[in-house]
């Protein structure tokens, strides 16, 4: 395998000399090289907490040309996820395999936290069902017909609260500008 013109043992991974470059380089600075703060494991209710705090996450599907991920605004109602889309790709990858996950983040108190709820999406067809979820007020981003509500029944909600490490503590060098590729 080749990385940046040099020959790379395909037994590593890529990164490994990167790794290890940075790893002694901080040993060299006579610092330690760097640690993470242990995650912390959100409760049940506190994953829920966050999500009915949002407004909007995205929404992970597996449809026929693989896997896509989609902005989506959302509502909580009780203990499941609601959002509204129109025909298109999402609709056409939830009934294909109505498997789906569900991501939020955001940050408070100098902590980053993320929620991830993992169940199966159903296009909502019950007539009084349907009066239900208009009355959440989901309302989208985008100009157009939405009439179709989804609603997300989870299987599995996971959520941690975490430090976030600083750019220093890595021991990389500044980010840099590439050029995007040519897309002829």
């Amino acid at each position: 395998m080749t990385l940046g013109g040099r020959v790379v043992s395909s037994d590593r991974s890529p990164w490994s000399s990167v790794l290890e470059r940075s790893t002694m380089d901080a040993m060299e600075e006579d610092r330690p090289p760097a640690t993470s703060t242990p995650d912390v494991v959100l409760q049940l209710h506190e994953c829920w907490a966050l999500l009915r705090d949002e407004a909007y996450g995205r929404l992970a599907v597996a449809g026929e040309s693989g896997p896509d991920v989609f902005p989506i605004n959302v509502r909580v109602d009780h203990g499941t996820i609601v959002f509204r889309t129109a025909e298109g790709t999402k609709l056409a990858a939830l009934r294909e395999d109505p498997r789906v996950a569900f991501e939020v983040d955001g940050h408070d108190d100098g902590a980053m936290w993320s929620v991830v709820l993992r169940g199966r999406a159903k296009v909502v067809s019950d007539q009084y069902e349907a009066v239900d979820v208009v009355e959440l007020g989901v309302t989208p981003w985008q100009r157009g017909p939405k009439p179709e509500f989804v609603r997300i029944v989870p299987e599995t909600v996971s959520g941690r609260r975490f430090q976030r490490t600083q750019r220093s503590e890595w021991s990389v060098p500044e980010p840099i500008a590439r050029a995007v590729p040519d897309e002829s």
